[in-house]
């Protein structure tokens, strides 16, 4: 056994010998096995996922859905008393919209347009971001230099409000990019969440209540209102920090100041003619689906005023006094908190301007003027807003 050949080696090193070979790799059977557990593994997990979203989303369904909240039958609007309080459909009917951009007192135009897309489905929003994006159940309509930045900014508290923060300007000026186009605008919400915007000009906009009546019947509408007077004023008063060099308030308002023949075709006047812009929205949509926020009272008594909102919207009462503090130097309420931050919030530098001195005597010549539209007004509301 221990004899060696020549060339030194042993007689147990033979030519051709074996050596130690790896182990076998496992069969094409248990690579199926392993492939099938787990692509089984990632689809119980979207299964999960998508199931999640919705059970998830069930205690919303209380406030916006067919639950108590949406049984109560709804008053008629006003700032005194519990403001309609109606339910939510699933989703506003999704319409595409045509035509081209509006311009003050053109024809209206009631387009009829086929539907679009469905909504993405859970599973599909797992691969681009949680909640899906959803056509404004609620819409702020107006007014211009009523205060409609404050109320949008003061929802935005409520976890249940997602509101897209620019103007879109969809039914007054890029209707014609259809209801797809305005859906992508809005914000990505989940069930039981209201989605919401706010474009002051729809209320004066001939086409808009068509318009939006078209993409949802059940759309629920805001208005802030403010004494037109005032309301005028303010709007000149942001016109003329971006052009110093226009005429005086008082030869923009009137035609003949001697004669007190005022200017209707102003806009700063036109504005407030609040009963006859509103007298096209109610040949679309009933009073209950219409809310009229106090501007004065917005930031006399914000939370008050906020409340009635909640209520309308279908919304639990979560927005109170604790939200808000008074900023003596801009003479507004700021919020303590403000949406996705912990520090105190208020609107920016260009609210809240002084207006520029305006003659008495103008004054009390606007208000002459407006008094029989501001009483029609209280009467197609239900409300005396005090403006007289």
């Amino acid at each position: 056994m221990g004899q060696r050949l020549s060339g030194g080696r042993s007689c147990l090193d033979v030519p051709g010998r074996l050596l130690p070979q790896p182990p076998p790799p496992p069969p094409p059977v248990r690579r199926r096995l392993a492939l099938l557990f787990a692509m089984l593994c990632v689809w119980l997990y979207l299964l999960v996922y998508s199931c999640a979203g919705s059970c998830a989303a069930a205690p919303g369904l209380l406030l916006l859905g067919s639950g108590s909240r949406a049984a109560h039958a709804p008053p008629a609007p006003g700032p005194d008393g519990p403001p309609p309080r109606l339910p939510f459909p699933a989703a506003p009917a999704t319409q595409s919209a045509a035509g081209g951009e509006v311009a003050e007192g053109a024809t209206s135009q009631e387009e009829q347009s086929p539907e679009t897309p469905d909504s993405p489905s859970p599973i599909s929003s797992f691969f681009s971001g949680s909640g899906s994006k959803q056509l404004p159940q609620a819409i702020i309509i107006g007014v211009k230099k009523g205060g409609t930045r404050a109320l949008l900014e003061f929802l935005r508290v409520h976890p249940d409000v997602r509101a897209v923060g620019a103007e879109p300007h969809f039914f007054d000026r890029s209707y014609d990019k259809g209801l797809a186009w305005y859906r992508d605008l809005m914000p990505r919400t989940l069930e039981g969440q209201i989605t919401m915007e706010k474009t002051p000009s729809y209320f004066v906009t001939r086409e808009a209540p068509a318009r939006i009546s078209a993409m949802s019947k059940d759309t629920r509408l805001l208005v802030v209102v403010r004494d037109p007077v005032t309301r005028a004023v303010s709007d000149y008063t942001q016109t003329l920090s971006k052009r110093p060099d226009i005429p005086s308030f008082e030869s923009l308002a009137f035609r003949n100041r001697s004669a007190g023949l005022v200017d209707r075709s102003w806009s700063a006047i036109q504005i407030g003619l609040y009963a006859e812009h509103l007298e096209r929205w109610l040949r679309h949509f009933p009073a209950r689906q219409m809310l009229f926020v106090s501007g004065e009272r917005l930031v006399r008594d914000p939370a008050g005023e906020l409340g009635r909102v909640q209520d309308f919207l279908g919304l639990k009462r979560i927005i109170s006094d604790k939200h808000f503090y008074f900023n003596q130097t801009k003479g507004f309420p700021c919020l303590k908190k403000a949406e996705g931050s912990g520090r105190p919030h208020c609107l920016g530098k260009t609210k809240g301007r002084p207006h520029p001195e305006i003659d008495a005597q103008v004054l009390r010549q606007l208000r002459d003027f407006y008094r029989p539209f501001n009483r029609k007004f209280y009467q197609m509301t239900g409300h005396d807003f005090g403006w007289d």
